[in-house]
């Protein structure tokens, strides 16, 4: 298989998510009944969406649920996603999913080893191709026995290897998510990740998202004096993001 790139789908999300978000902020601060939240006009559900962003009433948010597709990401990123555990996962497996073959494995190539030019890349390949050969020969020793094996002879995987996931989290720890991984701070890989994610999410419910990334998308920047001091070029980042949509 060798290099693979980045690839986000986003696979199901709750049915008219800032309707049932602007349903669950009317109950809150109206006497409605329940009969009468249905069916909230689509000009009238911004309003009710912003008001419970600026009184932190993030609750009614949780109602909304969004389900991603991800292939071509890393084992480093993995790792890192799985931190978020207001999140589902299911994950491919590489004690199933054997990685046996004649090609190399799928894998991630960093950007740094890219701008370091092709002879960089090619070694970086090069050393792909010998834990691949690594992995045939420990699943032979082994005895070739499928899942029994896998479990074992993975351990000579390095972290580039690919993975493949579907993840569901719902809309209340996407905007956590986004303000944290789409911060110029957050490794690059899951960066992009997000990016991607809050393009998709911008598609479908652009009131709910519209103020969704980093920090200083919406305010002063959260990472101190570890900021990148580069929030004028993420607002931009923003705006055109918001503009394609």
């Amino acid at each position: 298989m060798g290099e693979v790139s980045l690839k986000v789908e986003l696979l199901k999300h709750t049915q008219e998510p800032e309707d049932i978000i602007a349903m669950g902020a009317k109950l809150c601060y109206s006497g409605a009944e329940i009969e009468d939240l249905k069916g909230i006009p689509p000009e009238k559900r911004a309003p009710y969406i912003q008001g419970l962003v600026d009184m932190g009433h993030l609750s009614p948010i949780e109602h909304a649920s969004f389900t991603f597709g991800v292939e071509g990401v890393s084992r480093v990123l993995l790792a890192q996603v799985t931190r978020h555990r207001v999140a589902s996962f299911s994950v491919q497996s590489q004690r199933y999913v054997s990685k046996k073959s004649e090609n190399t494995f799928g894998y991630v190539t960093p950007p740094a080893i890219k701008a370091l030019g092709p002879e960089f890349v090619e070694k970086y390949k090069c050393e792909m191709d010998t834990m691949q050969c690594w992995y045939n020969e420990w699943s032979e020793l082994l005895g070739g026995k499928g899942e029994s094996t896998n479990e074992d002879a993975r351990f000579v995987l390095p972290n580039a290897c690919e993975t493949k996931m579907i993840l569901t989290m719902n809309a209340r720890e996407l905007m956590h998510f986004f303000r944290l991984r789409c911060c110029n701070r957050a490794q690059w890989e899951i960066r992009a990740m997000s990016w991607e994610m809050l393009r998709l999410c911008l598609q479908v419910a652009p009131a709910l998202f519209g103020t969704s990334g980093p920090a200083c998308i919406s305010g002063p920047c959260s990472e101190g004096k570890m900021t990148c001091k580069r929030s004028a070029e993420v607002k931009q980042k923003h705006r055109e993001l918001i503009e394609r949509v």
